[in-house]
C-alpha cells in the first residue's frame, strides 16, 4: 500500500481520536471487555463442523384435483387379508337335494364313504342337464379325502371323460407338476371340477349346466372342508365366488368361499397356450400365485 497524503492521514487520525473517546466513555461505564461480534464465531468454527439439527418440516400431499369435467380418482383399496389356517365351519346347503346331502355329512362315516355315497347315491348316473348325452364317464373327482388342500377345474376334457378321472391330459400333467412344485404329491390334494360332464368340443360350461351341478360341488366340498381352495380358471372362480370379476383381475388375490380361503389363478390349459404364444407370460404370474398358497401352507420356497 503507497504512502498517505496529508488528508487522509487527518481522517484516519481524527477517526481514531473519536473511538478513544467513545472507549473511554464506556470505561466510564464500568464496561471491562468488548462482547465478540457474530460473524467473528462463525469465522472460528472449523470448515467441516456439522450445522445444528433442524427439525424436518413434513407437509402432507395435498389430495389430487381432478381436472374439471373428469371424476375424482377412485381411493387405492384395502390390501387383501392373510387368512390363517382354520377348519372352516360346515355350510348350511340349500336345495332339492340338500337333504340328502345333509344326511350323508352328519353321518358318522368317514369322508371317504361320505364321497362315495355322494356320488353313488346322490349324483348317481346323472341326467340331470343335457351334457349327459354324450358324455362316457361321469368325472367325480380324485386325491386325498381329508386334503387340506383343493383344485377346482371348470370341466372334463377328452381324457377325462375316457378314463373318468380329472385332470389326466396334457393340462393334468402340467397340474400335477404345479402341485409337486408346491411341495405336495398330487395324492395329497383333491381334484375336481364345476360340472362333471364335459362339455361337446370342449366348450364353456354354459350357465344352465353350472346350476344343475354347482350343488354337488358344493356338496363335495363341505364333505372335505378344507383349509384352502384353489380355483383354477375362470369358471371355477366365478362360480365358487358369485362372481363376474375378470380372472386376471382375481388372480393373486385371496378370496373366500363360505369360510375357506380361495386364490384365484389360471387354468393348466390355458397356461398351456404359451407355448403356443411366447408373447403371453401367465405361467410367471400362475406360479407367483401358487406361492402365495405355499406360504400360507409354511412351504416357502426360492424362485
Amino acid at each position: 500500500m503507497g504512502d498517505l497524503d496529508d488528508d487522509q492521514a487527518l481522517a484516519i487520525a481524527t477517526l481514531a481520536r473519536g473511538l478513544q473517546g467513545a472507549l473511554a466513555r464506556l470505561e466510564d461505564t464500568g464496561l471491562q471487555h468488548l462482547p465478540r461480534p457474530a460473524f467473528a464465531a462463525v469465522a472460528a468454527r472449523p470448515p467441516h463442523a456439522a450445522m445444528p439439527a433442524r427439525a424436518a418440516r413434513v407437509r402432507a400431499a395435498p389430495p389430487a384435483r381432478a381436472s374439471a369435467g373428469e371424476p375424482a380418482p377412485a381411493p387405492a383399496p384395502a390390501p387383501a387379508p392373510v387368512p390363517t389356517l382354520a377348519p372352516a365351519p360346515a355350510p348350511a346347503l340349500s336345495g332339492p337335494a340338500a337333504s340328502a346331502v345333509t344326511s350323508i355329512l352328519e353321518s358318522g362315516i368317514d369322508n371317504a364313504q361320505k364321497l362315495e355315497r355322494l356320488r353313488l347315491e346322490d349324483i348317481g348316473e346323472c341326467t340331470r342337464c343335457k351334457l349327459h348325452r354324450g358324455r362316457s364317464r361321469l368325472v367325480f373327482g380324485v386325491g386325498n379325502p381329508n386334503a387340506a388342500l383343493v383344485f377346482v377345474g371348470e370341466g372334463p376334457g377328452a381324457d377325462e371323460d375316457r378314463q373318468g378321472i380329472p385332470f389326466v391330459g396334457q393340462a393334468g400333467k402340467l397340474l400335477t407338476r404345479m402341485i409337486e412344485a408346491m411341495g405336495f404329491a398330487r395324492d395329497d390334494v383333491y381334484i375336481c371340477n364345476v360340472v362333471k360332464c364335459r362339455p361337446p368340443s370342449n366348450r364353456d360350461p354354459e350357465p344352465d349346466e353350472v346350476e344343475a351341478c354347482e350343488p354337488f360341488l358344493q356338496a363335495q366340498l363341505a364333505v372335505l372342508r378344507p383349509l384352502a381352495i384353489v380355483a383354477l380358471g375362470r369358471h371355477a372362480a366365478q362360480t365358487l365366488l358369485r362372481t363376474k370379476t375378470p380372472i386376471t383381475r382375481m388372480r393373486g388375490t385371496w378370496q373366500e368361499y363360505r369360510g375357506i380361503p380361495l386364490m384365484p389363478t389360471y387354468h393348466p390349459s390355458y397356461l398351456l397356450r404359451e407355448e403356443v404364444d411366447p408373447s403371453k407370460k401367465r405361467k410367471r404370474e400362475a406360479w407367483s400365485d401358487l406361492q402365495v398358497v405355499m406360504k400360507l401352507f409354511g412351504k416357502e420356497r426360492a424362485h
